[in-house]
């Protein structure tokens, strides 16, 4: 699995780790039963503080994401999928929520809005 961390965009290490693996199995990229890199491996990888990591493999035990396997590391859970889903969903519906919020603080009428966003879709097929 390929990690990409953006220290400038805001958003803390340990968050973009989790938001990576909960968008990896919502996007079937990662599978249940399926071993994510370990904490001293993916430091290595990204040249990051290896407790960096350990917070975000935490966050997704405590979310349900990961479980331990014993002697091994971490894997995926079987029932992870709906969960990583419904969490892309919601920070995805935010992220656009506040991008449309701040076409209307700046003026934009709905139109222009809903063109603009039609647009950006046109871009993407």
């Amino acid at each position: 699995m390929f990690f990409s961390i953006d220290s400038s965009n805001g958003v803390p290490i340990y968050e973009q780790l989790v938001r990576q693996v909960k968008f990896a199995v919502a996007d079937g990229v990662l599978s249940t039963g399926q071993m994510i890199p370990s904490v001293r491996q993916l430091a290595q990888q990204l040249a990051i503080n290896p407790n960096t990591i350990a917070r975000a493999y935490g966050q997704l035990q405590t979310e349900l994401v990961v479980e331990p396997l014993r002697g091994r590391g971490l894997v995926v859970r079987k029932d992870a999928l709906n969960r990583c889903l419904k969490a892309r969903n919601q920070l995805l519906a935010q992220r656009l929520k506040a991008a449309i919020e701040e076409c209307s603080q700046a003026g934009l009428t709905r139109s222009e809005i809903t063109t603009m966003f039609e647009a950006q879709l046109a871009g993407i097929d």
